[in-house]
């Protein structure tokens, strides 16, 4: 018999995590059932109740609930209680829900998967978001030289940096006072969703630098087009980070760590 899991999303159908955990699961010989689905707006909390009666062991969460999967946490990993954020619950026998946040190890394994070594380099990150929060302190337990986050409202990016001082060198502010160049810049906005583009000044790339857009699809986002008209040296989407995330999730459930490399591969030529 399957253990099951799922993905909570709303909207959801567009979810790529069916085909990759179904993919873990054959790789790694385990009995694992996974499936989409969408709680409405305003049920988050009593549908998880409902799949923790029903049995399941556990949810990937995503867009709009990784908040509410936070408060709904009744123990969290570091990573998630500083992100604020939840994407990923294990569902305990005591009835305890345990709340980890994957995405900054995936991003972190998939920079190192491409030679990305964040040790050492000045990174900056756009966007003061849910989806920079989740990901900050795994890139400062990197050792960066410095990181900088930058944002249309700068208080917040200064915030945010504020709040994660503990864990390395991190700053933040508006686009118009940015002072590069940097060896790598991350696109956390939403703004490739609806074909935009961060104010981005000319020469804040280094030459030869990476840019890595945590959006993905069947085509370049503004930003990865942007960056090889800039000079990058390497130009990278988000899908290896959700195909990574998904692996740490994956562990976390079943104690297996599942090779990820040829799964991207085949997740990437179903775009």
């Amino acid at each position: 018999m399957s253990d099951r899991y799922a993905v909570l999303g709303n909207p959801v159908k567009h979810s790529r995590s069916p085909a990759i955990h179904a993919l873990f699961a054959r790789q790694t010989g385990q009995a694992v059932r996974y499936e989409a689905l969408m709680p409405a707006l305003d049920g988050f909390g009593a549908f998880v109740a409902d799949l923790q009666a029903r049995g399941l062991r556990g949810c990937n969460v995503t867009l709009p609930f990784k908040q509410e999967a936070w408060a709904l946490a009744t123990g969290l990993s570091e990573h998630a209680r500083r992100a604020g954020a939840v994407n990923t619950l294990s569902f305990q026998p005591d009835g305890r829900i345990q709340g980890a946040n994957t995405d900054g190890v995936g991003l972190v394994r998939d920079l190192q998967r491409f030679g990305i070594a964040p040790p050492g380099l000045r990174i900056l990150l756009l966007g003061a978001g849910g989806a920079s929060r989740g990901v900050l302190q795994p890139l400062l337990e990197q050792a960066p030289e410095q990181l900088h986050i930058a944002n249309r409202t700068p208080e917040k990016a200064r915030e945010l940096a504020q709040a994660f001082a503990a864990f390395g060198a991190v700053s933040g502010g508006g686009y118009t006072a940015l002072d590069g160049p940097f060896d790598l810049i991350i696109n956390a906005t939403a703004a490739s969703i609806a074909g935009d583009l961060p104010p981005l000044p000319a020469g804040i790339l280094l030459e030869g630098g990476s840019a890595y857009d945590m959006m993905y699809g069947a085509e370049p986002t503004p930003f990865m087009d942007w960056a090889q008209v800039h000079g990058a040296g390497r130009v990278l989407d988000g899908l290896g980070m959700l195909v990574e995330q998904a692996a740490e999730s994956f562990y976390i459930w079943r104690g297996v760590r599942p090779e990820t490399t040829s799964v991207l591969e085949t997740v990437r030529s179903r775009l």
